[in-house]
C-alpha cells in the first residue's frame, strides 16, 4: 500500500517549517518511503515574534493565535502543493504544530496549528495532536520518533537522533525503548549566538577550544542524567538549567562549545551502555552498528568526538544526513494513525498502554 502525505513540523528553534512530501510503502509489515518535494520555509519576523512569545499570551489570545498559526499553515501547505505540482496527488496531511507547552507531570501538551483550519483551507483530511492520547494516558509524550524511526530504519541496533535534543532508541528485552538523552543542538546554537552565529558550522568553533573539566564534571553531574528510562526533556532544562550553569563558568566561547560537545558525547556513551545488553559488552562479542541522524550530523567535531567515544564499544557507526527527516517520521505517524495502528508506545513514554495517538479532520 502506498501513502502520499505530507508531513508538516515545526521547532523550538523557529528555523520555520518544514515540508515534505513523501511516498510511503508498505508491504507486509515493512516500510519504505521515497521524499518527491521538500522545503524548510523560513517565518517572518513577525511569526518568529508571535510564536516566540506565545507561551506568555492571556488565553483568549494563545487561541486565535492557534487558528491563525493553522490558516498560515494551510496556506503555506497550499503554496507548496501549487509550486511542486502535487494537485490531486495528496492524501492527507500530518501537522506536528509548534510546540507550546509540555507539562507531562499534569497531563498536558499543546501543539500550535488548528487542525480544522489547515483542512479547512487546504481540503486536506489532517492528522494532528500526536502527542495527546499518550499524554492523556499518562505518558510523556516523547520521544516521539522512536516508532517511525524502528519502522523506517530497522535493521540498526542504536539509533541517535542528534537534534534539538539528543534521543536515543533501541530494542531491550523484546521491546523499544527510547528516551532524550540530553540537550544538543538547542544549546549548541545558543552558545554560537552568544558571537553572533546561527550555529557553529561544522563545529570548528568547538574544535578550537579546551575542555574545562570543572564544567564537564558539572554538566555531567545533573540530577536528569540518573533517572531512569523512560524519560524526556522540557526546553526549560535547556534554558532554566544547562545554560545558567554553563554561564556560571568564565571560559571563553570556544570552550564552552568544546566542553558541551564532549558532555554531549559522555552521555552519549553512558545512554548506550545503560540499553547495552551484558553479552554485548563482553570481549569478541558481535559489532553492533549504531544510526546516526539529525541536524547534529554536519558538525564534524561533535560526530569525531561521539566515533572516539564509542568506538572501544565495538560499535559500527553510520551517519545519515538526511535534511527533512522530523518532517518525514511525522508523515509516517499520521499514516500510522491513518490505519489505525498504534504509533505511541508505553515502553517509550511510560503511558498505561500504547496508543493510537493523533486528531483527524476532513471536510
Amino acid at each position: 500500500m502506498v501513502y502520499n502525505v505530507i508531513g508538516v513540523t515545526s521547532g523550538t528553534s523557529l528555523a520555520g517549517l518544514d515540508v515534505v512530501f513523501v511516498a510511503l510503502t508498505e508491504v507486509r509489515g515493512k516500510w519504505t518511503y521515497e521524499i518527491k518535494a521538500a522545503e524548510r520555509l523560513a517565518y517572518t519576523p513577525e511569526w518568529e515574534e508571535k510564536l516566540g512569545g506565545a507561551a506568555n499570551l492571556p488565553a483568549r489570545d494563545y487561541l486565535l493565535l492557534n487558528s491563525e498559526y493553522g490558516h498560515f499553515i494551510g496556506h503555506t501547505i497550499n503554496q507548496f502543493i501549487s509550486q511542486h505540482q502535487l494537485d490531486h496527488q495528496v492524501h492527507f496531511i500530518t501537522a506536528h504544530g509548534h510546540t507550546v507547552f509540555h507539562v507531562p507531570a499534569q497531563k498536558m501538551t499543546a501543539q500550535l496549528g488548528d487542525g480544522a483550519a489547515i483542512s479547512a483551507v487546504t481540503g486536506l483530511p489532517v492528522i494532528n495532536e500526536l502527542r495527546a492520547m499518550d499524554i492523556a494516558l499518562g505518558g510523556k509524550g516523547a520521544p516521539i520518533l522512536p516508532i517511525a524511526e524502528q519502522l523506517l530504519f530497522p535493521d540498526y541496533s542504536y539509533r541517535i537522533n542528534l537534534g534539538e535534543n539528543a534521543t536515543i532508541a533501541a530494542e531491550k528485552d523484546g521491546q523499544l525503548i527510547a528516551a532524550d538523552i540530553c540537550p544538543c543542538n538547542y544549546v549548541l546554537d545558543a552558545l554560537a549566538e552568544t558571537l553572533g552565529r546561527a550555529y557553529d558550522d561544522e563545529g570548528k568553533l568547538a574544535a578550537g577550544g579546551v575542555t574545562d573539566q570543572s564544567l564537564l564534571t558539572a554538566l555531567n553531574g545533573l540530577a536528569f542524567y540518573n533517572e531512569s528510562y523512560p524519560r524526556t526533556l522540557t526546553s526549560k532544562f535547556g534554558t532554566g538549567t544547562v545554560m545558567p550553569l554553563i554561564q556560571q563558568h568564565q571560559l571563553s566561547t570556544q570552550g564552552k562549545l568544546n566542553t558541551y560537545t564532549h558532555h554531549i558525547t559522555a552521555q552519549i556513551e553512558k545512554s548506550v551502555k545503560a540499553i547495552r545488553p551484558q553479552k554485548e559488552s563482553e570481549e569478541g562479542a558481535t559489532t553492533n552498528n549504531l544510526l546516526l541522524t539529525g541536524g547534529g550530523t554536519a558538525n564534524s567535531y561533535l560526530i569525531k568526538t561521539i566515533e572516539e567515544t564509542l568506538q572501544p564499544l565495538n560499535i559500527a557507526i553510520t551517519v545519515q544526513k538526511e535534511a527533512f527527516r522530523n518532517a518525514l517520521l511525522i508523515a509516517l505517524l499520521g499514516t500510522l494513525r491513518w490505519r489505525q495502528e498504534s504509533n505511541a508506545f508505553a515502553s517509550v513514554t511510560g503511558a498505561e498502554k500504547d496508543s493510537v495517538g493523533g486528531a483527524l479532520w476532513a471536510v
